[in-house]
């Protein structure tokens, strides 16, 4: 499942993932995300931080919460160590920089359906953790 509040972004997504992965549904902010996850109950959900209504960690947090299975990968624009932590304290499975997406995305699916995280790499100044 994929969401995302940029429409030409999901489509990119879906695109780029469609030959390998089943799309199961798309969400274009945090509310409707919540919604199709509980209602599809999707492997992987491509989780975009910053969406109207409730942000990405919101929804990791309500999931979390309803104790929904579906494993969380951001997918986002946020170089931040703060939000690479904050991912990983709701039990995120990875953080894929939008600009790493056509290198790093399926290396992050990967991990996720093998019960391992993914990282994206991030400028040598940024002091995130390396890929795990």
């Amino acid at each position: 499942m994929l969401a995302d509040d940029y429409p030409p972004f999901l489509e990119e997504v879906e695109r780029f993932l469609r030959n390998d992965h089943e799309i199961v549904g798309l969400a274009h902010d945090g509310e409707e995300a919540l919604s199709l996850c509980l209602a599809l109950n999707p492997d992987i959900v491509l989780l975009d931080l910053s969406m109207p209504i409730l942000c990405g960690l919101e929804v990791a947090t309500r999931l979390g919460e309803l104790g929904c299975k579906s494993r969380i990968i951001f997918v986002t624009g946020q170089e931040d160590r703060d939000y690479v932590e904050a991912a990983f304290s709701l039990g995120a499975s990875g953080y894929v920089l939008k600009g790493s997406m056509r290198t790093d995305l399926l290396q992050a699916i990967d991990a996720a359906l093998n019960s391992s995280t993914f990282v994206s790499s991030f400028p040598a100044n940024a002091g995130i953790p390396p890929r795990r």
